[in-house]
């Protein structure tokens, strides 16, 4: 059979796996699943290149390939094996940026080939300046999840210096497509101003706006690696880089609907801007009441129905085994027990579903939003782990509050709610929970996992 068409198959076979393997990512019962399907169709399309590759490749050359594979991979795998639930934003961040970094590289180095022909080297300058933007802004997201960075910090002139940089950026990209430009500074140039776009894009974001910001970086590197499959007539890396670009605009989508944001103001507005109202109008005050133990675990004990809210604190403490642990001991009780999911819990999108997955809780129980938020009127008992801004009531009835009109879960419409955290410490959104000085809150401090252990010991005494 001939090379090209069978790397043409071969190529057939690893975008039909990267379509399957994204479908079945829909569901948490079967993502893993297919997160193994689309690795080996990307094994067989790389594979498929080295061997199928149209002309000879000296010796040392594939010596050079499958070295770097070996380093790379086996980096990878001590990194991913090693990683804590509470680092994995942060290194979805790194792995990410990684991608848009390859993608600028390769614009960077194919421009001399390129250089003049209008045709390719829009896709040059394409992959160059979205793959710069997505390696850069990754790379400043990493760092403030890591905590090696403020939050949060004050830029002034935030939005019309940006705008200015991309507007320039845009334009020596366009300038260097229509002009035919072969001049290497230039793409150097843009080079620049794309990683410097990348930076001032995500350093101002602060607060619940990260899982956001993570999902458009994810587009944005897709949309870098199409360019790249465009540039080289690459069948399974458009494909690649069209799913991956195409699926991270609509979760975007989806998180800024769960943030209340237009796309619009993702990509123009300051993010974090409103937790300086927080002083003024974020701030309720008030009496908080304490719960013990011994109390919590009868009121649990004696509910029919009990939902439970994990958060970012919960993940710190590592306490998702224990909770299903606490899950199954009520249930073997006769008490109705499920999870209360917001679509931006955590630090990325999703982040709370692979949680409790990881501790096999069934995934019928993990309940989204939209659907458990009816089913609090009639619960018992609302335990909240970690979770603060999702619960905030001042999202709907605070307008001076930085997430009014926030889509939240509406845990206050419960009989009973008990909110575990360290301290009265703001979430980090930086502004004060209403939900806790709520007449039906209690509030059980400690560390999540200690109190949720000492929780499972009092109950098992019942």
């Amino acid at each position: 059979m001939n090379q090209t068409i069978l790397l043409d198959i071969i190529y057939l076979i690893g975008s039909v796996t990267f379509i399957l393997g994204l479908k079945m990512m829909g569901k948490p019962d079967t993502a893993r699943r297919g997160n193994t399907y689309a690795a080996f169709g990307m094994t067989l399309a790389i594979l498929g290149t080295i061997f199928l590759h149209d002309g000879p490749i000296a010796p040392i050359i594939y010596g050079m390939l499958f070295g770097a594979f070996a380093i790379g991979g086996i980096i990878g795998w001590m990194v991913a094996k090693k990683v804590k639930m509470t680092a994995m934003p942060q290194l979805v961040s790194l792995f990410n940026g990684m991608g848009g970094a390859c993608a600028a590289l390769i614009s960077i180095m194919e421009f001399h080939v390129h250089a003049g022909d209008p045709k390719t080297i829009m896709m040059v300058m394409a992959g160059l300046v979205i793959g710069s933007i997505s390696f850069s802004g990754s790379m400043v997201a990493f760092a403030k999840l890591n905590g090696n960075l403020n939050s949060n910090p004050r830029i002034p002139f935030y939005n019309i210096i940006n705008a200015l940089i991309l507007l320039i950026t845009v334009g020596v990209g366009v300038y260097i497509t229509v002009a035919d430009i072969t001049d290497f500074m230039w793409p150097c140039i843009d080079l620049g101003l794309a990683l410097i776009y990348g930076i001032m894009f995500v350093l101002p974001i602060g607060g619940a706006d990260m899982p956001v910001v993570i999902s458009l970086l994810n587009s944005f590197t897709g949309l870098a690696a199409a360019s790249g499959g465009f540039l080289y007539h690459n069948k399974v890396m458009l494909t690649g880089g069209i799913l991956v670009g195409s699926a991270g605009t609509i979760l975007t989508i989806a998180m800024c609907k769960g943030m209340n944001r237009t796309l619009f103001s993702v990509v123009f507005g300051a993010f974090g801007e409103g937790s300086a109202a927080a002083a003024s109008g974020g701030t309720t005050g008030g009496t908080v009441k304490d719960i013990s133990i011994a109390d919590c675990a009868v009121l649990m004990n004696y509910s029919k129905k009990v939902v439970i809210v994990p958060g970012y604190g919960l993940a710190v403490a590592q306490a998702q085994h224990v909770m299903h642990e606490l899950e199954a001991l009520l249930e073997e009780r006769g008490v109705d027990v499920k999870y209360a999911i917001h679509p931006v819990a955590g630090r990325m999108p999703g982040h709370m579903n692979v949680l409790m997955a990881e501790s096999n809780v069934d995934y019928s129980k993990l309940c989204e939003m939209e659907d458990i938020n009816p089913e609090f009127d009639t619960t018992d008992v609302v335990f909240i782990v970690g979770a603060n801004d999702v619960v905030n009531p001042a999202a709907k009835n605070n307008p001076a509050s930085p997430i009014y009109g926030m889509p939240i879960l509406e845990v206050e419409r419960a009989k009973n709610i008990i909110v575990n955290k360290r301290s009265m410490a703001a979430g980090y959104a930086g502004i004060d929970n209403e939900l806790f000085y709520n007449p039906k809150t209690s509030m059980l401090f400690g560390d999540a996992k200690k109190v949720v252990t000492e929780l499972v010991a009092e109950l098992k005494t019942m």
